[in-house]
């Protein structure tokens, strides 16, 4: 039988493993991928360390996958080999509970899966994935550039479309790394008077390459002071992973803003007054699903919205993986399989 690479997991707090084996057949309503590139995303550090309930061991990471379907199940109908189509977090879902048929499939209660948790992901050279969770990738975007659109780019576009700003509005990135990168992007090109939060002036010239059209250094200025000077944020885009971070910001909401979350911090402070006093909310976002994706893949070539990136190959995986989890990758790390 043909083998294919792939780069596993086999228990908790273990080191990747790449091994060689047999290049899986999909089943129904599954389709067969060669991964060309994948993303590694600061989520895969629940499989690498276990701390995902009921995670199953080998397992291969990766929900940030990109590549060309080259085997479809059966009663697969809407896809083809030779396609070009990625996968995200969204694995797929029932679509028959009560919130499927609701339209918040994101909560469903019977199926719902996670690419590269529920079943191996795409550190891999072929990646078996339910028809459901596929994507389109333009023929514009290469796989590098399409991969951490995935995950960080979905993320960050769709909780932004599905906020209550408008264009004209003020709206404010916190966080310029993996995830902030691409929302200042997408903020500026949504039309949104887009102001970036950091640290460090250092960081000031990435937000105005970016777009932005302010920058607060968090370090030396109060920030929510700083937005209020501007009207107040109809919208406060959390990305990072540092709940003081987000606590310092909640005051630079305007009326009926929103602290939109999602960097996955373990708590924060959140003033009742703050919210009280000007209607103020706090909102966590899900990524989305992988129609969703599609969407974001096509406004990005549209507005011309890219990740930076660092690229590895998968026998590095290893020191791939240890990059990202430094903070000191720029700005999302990917690795190739060609």
């Amino acid at each position: 039988m043909p083998k294919m690479r792939a780069a596993q997991i086999t228990k908790p707090g273990g080191p990747f493993e790449i091994v060689e084996r047999e290049i899986p057949s999909p089943g129904p309503a599954q389709v067969r991928i060669k991964v060309q590139a994948c993303g590694i995303c600061h989520s895969d550090s629940l499989v690498k360390e276990g701390q995902w309930p009921g995670i199953q061991y080998p397992r291969v990471p990766g929900h940030e996958a990109v590549g060309i379907i080259d085997a479809v199940g059966a009663g697969v109908t809407q896809w083809k080999p030779g396609q070009r189509v990625g996968v995200g977090w969204h694995g797929g879902h029932c679509g028959q509970c009560d919130n499927c048929r609701s339209g918040n499939f994101f909560g469903c209660t019977v199926a719902l899966q996670v690419t590269g948790i529920s079943f191996d992901g795409g550190y891999a050279d072929y990646m078996i994935a339910p028809a459901i969770a596929v994507a389109l990738v333009p023929d514009d975007l290469s796989p590098v550039e399409g991969a951490p659109l995935m995950c960080a780019g979905i993320t960050t576009y769709n909780a932004l479309r599905n906020s209550a700003a408008r264009p004209g509005d003020v709206v404010a990135v916190l966080g310029l790394g993996g995830l902030g990168h691409l929302g200042v992007q997408y903020a500026v090109k949504m039309g949104f008077k887009t102001v970036g939060i950091a640290r460090g002036q250092d960081k000031a010239p990435l937000a105005q390459k970016l777009g932005a059209h302010h920058y607060i250094d968090s370090q030396s200025q109060d920030p929510a002071a700083e937005l209020q000077k501007l009207g107040g944020a109809k919208v406060i885009l959390a990305t990072v992973t540092n709940g003081d971070a987000m606590s310092a910001v909640q005051g630079g909401l305007g009326l009926n803003g929103t602290l939109l979350v999602v960097g996955a911090a373990q708590s924060m402070t959140i003033s009742p007054i703050v919210l009280i006093l000007g209607q103020r909310a706090v909102k966590g976002w899900y990524s989305g699903t992988a129609a969703d994706s599609q969407d974001t893949l096509k406004f990005s070539v549209l507005t011309g919205v890219r990740s930076m990136n660092e690229v590895y190959p998968l026998e590095k995986v290893a020191e791939a993986y240890d990059r990202m989890m430094s903070g000191k990758a720029r700005f999302r790390v990917v690795l190739t399989m060609e």
